[in-house]
């Protein structure tokens, strides 16, 4: 991050949640849906998370915003310690740090106009009123390519993927320093996915503004992003460079997740047996050593930490890179 402060930086970050049985509810166990994440935004960056459903990406997403509160860890944002904050500064706070959801369709509302749900953002931190409200919403809708008479319009008059783009337009309101995508075009048609991704580059190479891209595909992240973290089980197990990772992949997880987004992939040999384990009772050592094809005896005792490699990689595995994405596979020692 050339050595300037990073815009957003995440420590030692768990989240934990109480497993209930029974007529009662009585605590039968726990998950740590997020287990000792350490991230980094710089400004004007995009982090791409990316991982199957059930890692980890979504909720760590979440905690970045303080939708909800971790259990352990730290959080600075802009300078400032962001699980201090609290009422009226975090309230104020906010602005700077926005969210796009997965479903325009259940994150807007359905009998508000679509203007008014634009305008919400500014009246509530006290940005705008009265006409220059009004013009600011028209600007809006504009950037991201409506027309300023869409304001008048209900959410169910748009498509798909002219309702992210009003999501889009709501999330860019305040003018946040950092815009948070949990699976944006995920839930919209291959063409249109394009044109939203497409819209959101466009977007932060004229504001400047950092993201957070948060998806399953890791085709679609190394579009967006230029750095990746790979989740597994609550974990981040390889981080670096987008066209790095996406080139050459180090981690057995990564390597099958770039074969699950690439054309031919199963005639590699490399399509991803089994399902992720039970997060109630994970196992002993590396949590994806069940499904690894290179695991060995060590892998199923000790828990490999994430180690840096060379050229600002990082890999959380005993035998990082021996796995090639083009074989599919490699000789267990």
């Amino acid at each position: 991050m050339n050595g300037e402060p990073a815009l957003f930086e995440a420590n030692g970050l768990v989240k934990v949640y109480p497993v209930r049985r029974g007529l009662f509810g009585a605590a039968a166990g726990h998950i740590r849906a997020v287990d000792g994440v350490s991230l980094a935004i710089a400004r004007g960056e995009t982090l791409g998370l990316v991982g199957e459903s059930g890692s980890g990406k979504s909720t760590t997403g979440r905690l970045l915003l303080r939708l909800e509160e971790p259990t352990k860890g730290e959080m600075r944002f802009d300078g400032e310690d962001w699980t201090a904050l609290s009422g009226r500064r975090l309230r104020k706070k906010r602005r700077d740090i926005q969210m796009v959801f997965q479903d325009p369709q259940s994150s807007l509302h359905p009998l508000l106009r679509v203007g008014d749900q634009i305008a919400e953002p500014l009246r509530v931190q006290r940005m705008a009123g009265g006409r220059a409200l009004a013009e600011r919403v028209a600007a809006l809708l504009t950037e991201v390519g409506l027309s300023p008479f869409a304001a008048d319009r209900y959410p169910s008059e748009f498509s798909g993927g002219q309702r992210q783009r009003v999501a889009i337009a709501r999330a860019l309101a305040t003018r946040p320093k950092l815009l948070v995508c949990d699976e944006p075009v995920s839930a919209l048609d291959v063409s249109v996915a394009a044109q939203i991704l497409n819209l959101l580059a466009d977007l932060r190479e004229r504001t400047g503004m950092a993201g957070l891209f948060i998806s399953h595909d890791l085709a679609v992240v190394s579009r967006v992003a230029d750095r990746v973290a790979v989740f597994y089980c609550g974990r981040i197990v390889e981080e670096g460079r987008a066209a790095d990772v996406a080139a050459s992949p180090l981690h057995p997880y990564t390597v099958a997740l770039l074969a699950a987004a690439t054309e031919g992939s199963r005639a590699r040999g490399l399509v991803l047996s089994g399902e992720p384990p039970s997060r109630v009772a994970p196992p002993s050592g590396c949590a994806f050593h069940p499904r690894c094809p290179i695991a060995r005896p060590r892998c199923r005792v000790e828990t490999p930490p994430l180690d840096a490699k060379p050229g600002g990689r990082a890999a959380a595995c005993f035998y990082a890179g021996e796995l090639s994405p083009r074989s599919g596979s490699s000789p267990p020692v």
